[in-house]
């Protein structure tokens, strides 16, 4: 069966059918289902840390091929779903919708989910192998890379995790309080992170009010005085990692004009004739972008409404070198650059300073150069150069019994997509080690009930998945007051609060 297929189907929407693709134990009876399996070998306990795509995905998996599997999920916030609910754009509820697929997982009598627990503080790892049969690490890349340059820590500076987190409702972000006093912004990457941010920056706030963008960035949005924002990359037009679908709605964003420089894309006809066809439409598009009469979208940008006209735009072949402070030393006020000169064809192509700087101003700096995974607990394996778990198809190298799955298995690259094959990989290589006999399968493993002794002595008090769904009612009841999808609850303590806890 392909994986396109697998994900199409509902494992959930029965028990024991012809159609359901689980063993025939499934047809039993939930109570009979606990006595084949008191009866027969051990039912593997497998604990999954990070509730995630990876960590929904790696469950998903060993659930559905697995009859006999019980699988629990822990998550450091009480709200579930990690980078779909806190990464993901507002303006791109469609991307959301696998959320409705873990939530068939999370139901499963198979599967429970423990919120409120930080793995490596609560609990540790040595404890949860002591508690499972298997352990898999699906925490993702919870902080970012740095620029390493002068300035980077002045007023005015922001990372794009946190920046993102702060819109979309992060516990940790929720007092970031950016300052959007400043005509003109500059993110430092040419990803889709990039593109989102700058599409939240630009965008008519008419059509972020229909969003799930957290109440406390939508009235900073209102205030803001941003009406330009510059995308500056280290490589050329070739190397751009953004999609076609992110440049689309930039280069569609109402009462906004692109800025492209057409001298930046002379003589890419030829060299993207051969490239592969996502790449060549991606390039054809900004060349098209740039070869437009500025007149064309003037009229639509002041049809779009009063106020100055907004605008965004590339720039390549530019590596920066220093956050230039104001005249105070406290704050942004822009940033110095090495113009850089490319040796080389496409991905490969080496970046090399040609000694020529240049500056640009800007009150507002955003660095969107990628996400990093930190290590979890000292007994962990972990290769802090390359920011991942050293493993091999999700087996944590010299830990029989550990695994890997997601950015914090290969790093932090790749759409949802990509992290369900990597999760449905991990979580084949753990079917293969139970089928296999490389686990130690002995009966005492309790799983969570282990767990929970521990947790009680701690103080933690876990939060399950229908004190999840509590918190999202009411986050829907009041969007629905106001006209949204849902209104985030950004603190840990009101949520907590909901519950009862």
């Amino acid at each position: 069966m392909g994986i396109s297929e697998e994900i199409k189907q509902e494992p959930w929407g029965c028990w024991g059918g012809s159609s359901c693709g689980f063993t025939p134990c499934l047809s039993l009876s939930p109570a009979g289902l606990r006595r084949w399996l008191s009866s027969a070998a051990p039912a593997p306990r497998v604990c999954v840390v990070g509730s995630g795509p990876a960590g929904f995905y790696t469950a998903q998996h060993i659930l559905k091929h697995h009859g006999g599997a019980l699988v629990d999920i822990y998550e450091k916030l009480p709200v579930p779903f990690g980078l779909v609910r806190f990464g993901v754009a507002p303006d791109h509820p469609e991307v959301k919708n696998v959320i409705n697929t873990f939530t068939q997982t999370a139901r499963s009598e198979r599967c429970s989910y423990y919120g409120n627990v930080t793995v490596g503080r609560d609990v540790t790892v040595p404890e949860l192998r002591q508690a499972y049969h298997a352990v898999v690490l699906s925490y993702g890349a919870e902080d970012n890379r740095v620029l390493g340059i002068p300035g980077e820590n002045l007023l005015g500076v922001y990372s794009a995790r946190a920046f993102v987190g702060w819109y979309n409702g992060l516990p940790e972000n929720r007092d970031l309080k950016p300052d959007l006093s400043c005509e003109t912004a500059l993110i430092l990457g040419h990803g889709n992170v990039a593109l989102d941010i700058a599409r939240i920056l630009l965008s008519p706030l008419q059509l972020l009010r229909k969003t799930d963008i957290t109440d406390s960035s939508l009235a900073a949005l209102a205030c803001s005085k941003v009406k330009r924002v510059w995308l500056v990359g280290r490589r050329g037009p070739l190397q751009v990692a953004f999609t076609i679908k992110e440049l689309r709605e930039m280069i569609n964003l109402p009462g906004t004009r692109a800025v492209l420089d057409p001298a930046d894309f002379t003589g890419l006809e030829n060299a993207v004739k051969d490239a592969p066809r996502p790449r060549k439409r991606l390039t054809e598009l900004m060349m098209k972008t740039a070869l437009e009469k500025p007149g064309e979208k003037a009229v639509e940008v002041q049809a779009a409404g009063p106020g100055a006209p907004r605008e965004w735009g590339l720039k390549f072949q530019r590596s920066p070198q220093e956050v230039l402070p104001s005249a105070d030393g406290t704050r942004a006020r822009g940033v110095r650059m090495a113009l850089i000169r490319l040796e080389g064809l496409g991905d490969s192509a080496k970046a090399v300073p040609t000694g020529d700087v240049e500056e640009l101003e800007c009150g507002l700096v955003l660095s969107s150069i990628g996400y990093r995974s930190l290590p979890l607990d000292p007994a962990v394996p972990f290769d802090s150069q390359r920011g991942v778990i050293p493993n091999s198809s999700g087996r944590v190298e010299g830990v029989p019994g550990l695994y890997c799955s997601g950015w914090v298995k290969r790093g932090p690259t790749g759409v949802i997509i990509t992290t369900m094959n990597d999760s449905f990989d991990t979580a084949q290589s753990v079917l293969e080690d139970l089928q296999g006999g490389v686990l130690d399968m002995i009966p005492s493993r309790e799983g969570f009930g282990a767990v929970e002794s521990i947790l009680h002595s701690r103080g933690v008090r876990p939060v399950s998945f229908s004190d999840w769904e509590k918190i999202d009612a009411a986050e829907v009841a009041r969007g629905k007051a106001a006209g949204k999808p849902r209104e985030k609850i950004v603190d840990p303590a009101e949520m907590l609060q909901i519950i009862g806890h």
